[in-house]
């Protein structure tokens, strides 16, 4: 926090404050990112149930709060999930609970707070600008030949094309083995001897993992595998729709994308997280269909 207000080393922060409190900074921003979104929930159920008003202003402060902690670990799949989150809960919640001045009323409102919480988070981080833009797509057409870039480590580590080298010699190598796969405890292993065989020296020597659970499982498992991992996440968005839940269905919609560019199922966090949640929604799901079918008898 004292870097983020003097400035210094912008761009490590959000991982150093991950590293912190020893968890994964990918990992942490996308339980924050569920967090925020929940939170808005809370603030749109409590302007329209009656009740204490400093209820709302809590639910307010929260909400405020959790969207500036997003921006603080700064993962680009977090904030670009959390917006999402907003955009389903706003008009899924907001329009079938709300007169039309109402809605534009909030829409203002929620536009107004979400930018000035940035506004304000970019003032002391000018380094964001940076990384959404000229970070993030930097060296585009130096994929699968990071090495010709001068000093990779600094220039290109959490970049978008070195994800993009990876999942290239991940799909290359998955093809080779098609269609059982290298097995469960081969996967790594053999990504980083095929960085080594295609001389991708930065690549090996930090033995990136896949970063995408569907390749992951599609190299160690071969055709079965993405179609696993497709069922369980899907799970969660058939529920989400059953239930006709913005919340649910932000969840699956988040945890869907951060496995695009993660192998959150590969970690305990991310499994627990997921179960956990599933657990709950289809927990919902039981008590909806058993309230459903006990009005039906009546």
């Amino acid at each position: 926090m004292n870097k983020y207000l003097s400035g210094i080393d912008l761009w490590e922060m959000g991982y150093a404050f991950s590293n912190s409190i020893g968890i994964h900074a990918p990992a942490l921003n996308m339980h924050l990112a569920f967090v925020s979104i929940c939170s808005l929930y809370f603030v749109f159920e409590g302007f329209r149930e009656s009740g204490q008003k400093i209820f709302r202003w809590i639910n307010c402060l929260v909400f405020v709060f959790s969207f500036f902690f997003v921006l603080f670990v700064n993962t680009r799949m977090a904030l670009f999930n959390t917006l999402i989150g907003f955009v389903l809960v706003f008009f899924t919640e907001v329009f079938r609970k709300y007169n039309y001045k109402k809605v534009v009323g909030f829409l203002v409102v929620l536009i107004v707070v979400l930018g000035t919480v940035l506004f304000f988070f970019v003032q002391k981080n000018p380094y964001m600008k940076e990384k959404y833009s000229t970070v993030t797509f930097a060296y585009i057409d130096k994929v699968g030949k990071l090495d010709e870039i001068e000093n990779p480590e600094a220039k290109v580590f959490n970049s978008l094309v070195t994800r993009i080298s990876i999942w290239k010699s991940t799909w290359e190598l998955s093809l080779q083995h098609l269609p059982f796969g290298v097995g469960a405890s081969d996967g790594k292993p053999e990504l980083v001897k095929y960085f080594k065989q295609t001389n991708q020296q930065f690549l090996a020597k930090y033995e990136f993992p896949t970063h995408n659970q569907f390749l992951d499982y599609l190299l160690k498992f071969g055709l079965l595998g993405p179609i696993v991992v497709l069922l369980y996440i899907g799970t969660i968005g058939y529920l989400g729709i059953d239930l006709k839940n913005a919340i649910v269905f932000s969840f699956f919609f988040l945890f869907f994308t951060s496995n695009l560019t993660d192998d959150f199922l590969l970690r305990f966090d991310g499994i627990a997280f997921s179960g956990l949640w599933m657990s709950i929604f289809a927990s919902c799901r039981i008590q909806k269909k058993s309230v459903d079918k006990e009005l039906t008898v009546l």
